[in-house]
């Protein structure tokens, strides 16, 4: 019962992200998330319904080590979103993030073609917000396709997932 145990426990355990040190081409977030990108994404619920629909236009820009990602967001049902990220870049592939929903700060580490980046969430839902945990991955797939799959959760319980596909501009 304990070895069932601690398999069960160990299968939950995410990567790390050094595990992707090797993999090609290596995503370098000053350069993709500079200039125009271009996203479509979902959300799902924890059945795996499709509960929303979006997209997502980006305006990037860095100043040495400081980043802006101005984020507009189209839903499904016609609603509009604003998000502006401020990122600052640290040693070792580390990086920072600050957003008015965002709780707290932001805190990601890029190695090889992903980046792993946490955070909580202030997300409204049915007229309450509620504080939900992103565990967040983005895997650069070329020079121009980066996707990225966000598992969320509350009280460690896992209440869904973000599914986005970004496409950066010629």
């Amino acid at each position: 019962m304990v070895a069932a145990a601690a398999l069960a426990v160990g299968g939950c355990a995410a990567p790390d992200v050094g595990e992707y040190a090797a993999e090609r081409p290596v995503l370098d977030l000053q350069r993709y998330f500079n200039g125009r990108v271009d996203a479509w994404g979902m959300f799902t619920d924890r059945s795996g319904k499709v509960v929303k629909r979006f997209t997502v236009k980006l305006d990037c820009s860095w100043q040495g080590d400081e980043g802006t990602l101005d984020e507009d967001f189209t839903y499904s049902d016609g609603t509009k979103q604003r998000r502006v990220w401020k990122l600052r870049k640290l040693a070792d592939g580390r990086f920072t993030g600050r957003a008015a929903d965002v709780v707290g700060q932001a805190e990601g580490q890029a190695r090889g073609n992903a980046l792993r980046w946490r955070y909580t969430l202030a997300l409204p839902v049915d007229g309450r917000v509620w504080n939900v945990q992103m565990d967040d991955w983005m895997y650069q797939m070329d020079e121009r396709v980066l996707l990225n799959r966000t598992a969320m959760s509350k009280f460690g319980v896992r209440v869904g997932e973000v599914t986005l596909s970004f496409t950066k501009a010629t």
